[in-house]
């Protein structure tokens, strides 16, 4: 293990000028950092430590900070850091937050940058900490150029489990600029267009009792299944009703992703929870896919006496669509000679439109790799990432 922190097995051969030791001591650094949002309050971690080390590192190259609180406690914060002065100008965007994770199925130390094969590891390092020294290394670049509009980076927080701190900014109206790219993931392709997201919870309520009598008690696990059952229709229906070509899954998704419930084999089974995800296509409003599901699950559960509670995990973003004739996307499929693609992930992009941006997704490594153990990106990928934000920095900023 090197001095600096960053363990080596082995280093790859040929790297650049820009793969020098700084660059991935910063990506090191960030993901030496914990900051894993989660609607699990035993797992939920403030992020202020990223963006502590955010703010000074860009205020010791000339940027004004600007840290933005978004609970009451202080421990979701977000950074505006701007370079110059002036309308118009460029946001480059960026979550500071991850995933949970599960430490016994990495093979590396989540929490420490490894190179091996190469590829860089970590938690983060492409969903999407990793991004944020990237930019860093395409600022130096251009950083003794005079700035004729602003450029400003935008470090958010809870992207990955509430979207607090995009929806914390689209409250603030701030930041303003008239382009912007968020750099989650995208192997530096340029996207247009992604579907909705919301995640959602049923509790159903029952009644405990002796398992050798049903009469005994009411069985929440027995009526969840009935509950499923009628999910399940309805995922077949949205299938059926709702279609967008746009997209490589051309249709909405319903996603049944944990059930828990109950507490012993012998005993009538008194709860039971349910959590799940809808993916929207265009067309479709999240309320009004909300207020179906509440109605669906009362049908079936007010004639069996059985309570239920339907709360809001993520109460949801809308489908994305860059703005028609967008001069950001033709910017950026011009500098990576890729036509704009979709995604079925959602992203921050609807909250930046509503701040008025030309708001595109683009960054580096690949969303294939987020979301799971030994997390990575290719280092092949960080040159031409850095080139095009050089490029993109200068087209808007100088």
């Amino acid at each position: 293990q090197a001095e600096d922190g960053i363990r080596d097995q082995p280093r790859s051969r040929g790297l650049g000028d820009v793969y020098k030791r700084q660059l991935l001591q910063q990506i090191d650094k960030v993901v030496s950092l914990p900051s894993v949002s989660s609607a699990n309050k035993n797992l939920d971690m403030s992020n202020k430590p990223v963006i502590d080390y955010l703010a000074n590192t860009f205020e010791d190259i000339g940027f004004s900070c600007e840290v933005i609180a978004c609970d009451s406690e202080n421990t979701k914060l977000n950074l505006i850091a701007t370079l110059g002065t002036g309308p118009g100008g460029l946001v480059l965007a960026g979550h500071t937050d991850t995933v949970p994770f599960d430490e016994g199925l990495w093979s590396v130390d989540p929490f420490q940058l490894t190179e091996k094969d190469g590829k860089i590891f970590g938690l983060g390092i492409t969903d999407m900490k990793g991004f944020f020294p990237i930019v860093m290394e395409a600022i130096k670049k251009v950083i003794n150029h005079e700035f004729k509009e602003p450029l400003i980076i935008l470090a958010t927080a809870d992207e990955e489990s509430s979207m607090l701190g995009a929806k914390t900014l689209a409250e603030l109206g701030k930041p303003k600029a008239r382009s912007a790219l968020i750099g989650e993931p995208t192997g530096m392709r340029p996207v247009k267009a992604h579907k909705g997201i919301m995640m959602d919870s049923i509790r159903l309520v029952g009644q405990s009792g002796h398992s050798s009598d049903p009469t005994l008690g009411k069985n929440a696990l027995d009526v969840m299944h009935e509950v499923i059952a009628e999910l399940l229709t309805f995922r077949q229906q949205l299938k059926d009703k709702y279609t967008s070509d746009l997209f490589a899954i051309p249709y909405p998704t319903l996603n049944l992703g944990a059930i828990h419930g109950g507490d012993n084999p012998n005993r009538i089974c008194g709860y039971c929870n349910l959590e799940f995800d809808v993916r929207l296509t265009p067309g479709m409003n999240i309320d009004t896919v909300r207020a179906d599901i509440q109605e669906r699950v009362k049908r079936v559960t007010e004639p069996l006496g059985i309570h239920f509670e339907m709360g809001e995990i993520f109460s949801g973003v809308p489908a994305f669509f860059a703005e028609e004739n967008s001069a950001m996307l033709k910017a950026a499929e011009e500098l990576t000679n890729h036509s704009g693609i979709t995604v079925q992930f959602g992203t921050e992009g609807p909250f930046l439109q509503e701040l008025g941006m030309d708001t595109i997704v683009m960054g580096p490594g690949n969303i294939d790799q987020a979301h799971q153990p030994n997390e990575y990106m290719s280092m092949d990928m960080i040159n031409p990432s850095i080139d095009v934000l050089t490029k993109l920095i200068t087209k808007h900023c100088l």
